[in-house]
């Protein structure tokens, strides 16, 4: 199969390397598009199937300059639809790699991350199924509806939850205490995450209902822009423990 991926950043390049090391190989061309004609603007060769690693904001303008009747279209985002494929697209789906890409570290073994797939009738979506185990055998089917709410559960739990890590290298910034300080308790918490539910492995002032920690928290932090943020949190964690 001829694959060629459109788009080269984080995902297009992590998944051109990750095929790249199963042997498979890979086409890699740039999304971006380099004029305003109307024609054709992204020089992609002849291929089998072609990956849309890009924006979704762009997905639909670079897939309408694309032109492969025959071939199988796939993008790889967690919120648009399949229908961004048009009618001359009649062979297209998602092939949705739930995982934090960059371009700085790629990712060689796929085989734990989780792929969620979709597809317009079952013969697509045997063929995607099929180029997915080429890379990791956790495969599922998921609608827009399912993979949407994936995506946002996954800005909590991997997005939000760097801010955070910010916000901590922040408070600490005016100390003698490096960030490295934190990092084996970081790696306690995720560690709970595969034994304990998240309610069940909720620790701090707040969950204790400590008032008088947390508002000594909130003297020291009122200077900065995250008081009203650390307030917020642990009114949300006081109310789900009953304080």
């Amino acid at each position: 199969m001829r694959i060629v991926i459109i788009g080269a950043g984080s995902v297009g390049t992590n998944l051109h390397h990750a095929f790249e090391l199963k042997g498979i190989r890979t086409e890699l061309v740039h999304g971006r598009p380099i004029t305003a004609d109307p024609a054709p603007i992204y020089p992609v060769p002849p291929a089998d199937c072609y990956i849309y690693t890009i924006a979704d904001h762009a997905l639909a303008e670079v897939v309408a300059k694309i032109h492969a009747p025959q071939a199988l279209h796939l993008h790889t985002s967690g919120s648009m639809p399949k229908e961004v494929f048009g009618a001359d697209k009649p062979h297209s789906g998602v092939l949705y790699f739930f995982q934090s890409f960059s371009r700085e570290v790629l990712i060689d073994d796929w085989s734990g991350i989780p792929c969620f797939i979709e597809g317009r009738n079952i013969d697509d979506i045997a063929a995607i199924y099929s180029l997915a185990q080429c890379l990791t055998s956790r495969i599922y089917e998921a609608n827009q509806h399912d993979r949407e709410r994936l995506h946002i559960a996954g800005i909590f739990a991997n997005n939000y939850t760097n801010l955070m890590y910010r916000i901590a290298q922040e408070v600490l910034t005016d100390t003698q205490i490096p960030f490295e300080a934190l990092l084996p308790l970081i790696d306690q918490t995720a560690a709970k995450m595969h034994t304990l539910k998240p309610i069940e492995a909720q620790t701090g002032p707040a969950k204790r209902g400590d008032e008088a920690v947390i508002n000594h928290h909130l003297q020291i932090l009122q200077s900065t822009p995250y008081a009203a943020l650390y307030r917020e949190l642990a009114t949300l964690i006081e109310k789900a423990h009953n304080h």
